[in-house]
């Protein structure tokens, strides 16, 4: 249908808290949307509130033909998820470097769950229920901390590991987010 306009930090609409979803009939044109944007700007995931709809909404995937923004990353399945919840399998986490569609240019390293369980909906209200670990899970935490207002530089713990991707790895082949 369309692709849209992906806010970026500093944009107010980014820290609120989104709204659940009550009705999902209405949900099919939002998600064609928010699937044509991921797609155009190679993302590895969308959160409704990046396109400034205030619901609890988050698109994510990655298949097995690599996204050239994460050359390395393993394949996570093509998911739809409403209104979710995540649980952590432990307490283990990991850092790794992230990088966001609302905070262009930009990667930090950040601390994650290393396995999760997320719950939700699909598109259709059918349920969805799935462990995760590694990529899949920061992937799901990554999109899910937007529905609260938050994005990945407020949860960095040293910000000598936040900067440019072209400073930071200036050999590496992706250079644009």
């Amino acid at each position: 249908m369309a692709i849209r306009q992906v806010l970026r930090m500093g944009d107010a609409r980014l820290l609120q808290v989104s709204e659940p979803v009550a009705d999902f009939s209405g949900l099919q044109e939002l998600l064609v949307d928010m699937k044509d944007t991921m797609k155009a700007l190679n993302g590895a995931g969308l959160a409704a509130p990046q396109i400034g709809v205030n619901l609890r909404v988050v698109i994510f995937g990655v298949p097995e033909m690599r996204n050239p923004r994460y050359p390395d990353a393993e394949p996570v399945p093509e998911t739809v998820l409403v209104n979710p919840v995540i649980t952590p399998m432990n307490s283990e986490m990991n850092e790794d470097w992230e990088g966001c569609l609302s905070v262009p240019g930009m990667c930090g390293l950040v601390p994650r769950y290393s396995a999760i369980r997320y719950q939700g909906y699909d598109e259709y209200g059918s349920l969805i229920d799935r462990v995760a670990s590694g990529f899949h899970a920061r992937v799901v935490q990554h999109e899910c901390d937007h529905l609260d207002g938050m994005l990945y530089p407020m949860r960095i713990r040293d910000l000598g590991n936040f900067g440019f991707r072209d400073v930071l790895f200036p050999n590496s082949p992706v250079q644009d987010e």
